[in-house]
């Protein structure tokens, strides 16, 4: 476990969202985000979830928007926390899986690229990444609670 700073005990969400992370050998289907929340940087595919949607619902729902791809069987692998400073209190659910249908498509909101799991582009993703996707794409599972001022993280604690 890795831990520095502290979390609220009584922390609750005011928005929920999903990550989802493709990966077929050893190379993992990433976007670079051109809309939204993380504008300019590179994450899974994902999104907030729509009233009365599940997480997993909301997930397939973001690939085949963001990417034009039909997901098969997704397994859920993590649970993010983010507490914004600004007031934002972000959870999201984090997504694996291989079998989809369809080519990786650009659109408004994300141009794809695949990447070797060996060499994601850590540097130009969120700063929490680096403490939990390396793993997460190894088959850990995990849940993590992040502190952030805008881009700037302040604190961390992840437990896989």
């Amino acid at each position: 476990m890795e831990e520095a700073g502290s979390f609220p005990v009584d922390w609750t969400p005011n928005m929920r969202a999903n990550l989802v992370f493709l990966t077929r050998g050893e190379e993992v289907l990433l976007i670079h985000k051109k809309t939204g929340l993380g504008a300019g940087k590179i994450n899974g595919p994902g999104g907030k979830l729509e009233p009365g949607e599940s997480p997993l619902d909301a997930a397939r729902r973001e690939v085949l928007e963001e990417l034009h791809l039909t997901v098969g069987a997704l397994e859920e692998m993590g649970e993010l926390h983010f507490d914004f400073v600004d007031g934002l209190r972000l959870h999201c659910v984090v997504f694996h899986g291989t079998e989809f249908e369809g080519i990786p498509t650009e659109t408004r909101e994300a141009r794809p690229e695949w990447f070797p799991i060996a060499r994601l582009p850590l540097d130009r993703m969120w700063a929490d990444d680096r403490h939990w996707l390396p793993q997460m794409l190894r088959g850990e599972k995990f849940r993590a609670w992040f502190r952030f001022d805008g881009e700037t993280m302040l604190s961390r604690r992840v437990v896989f």
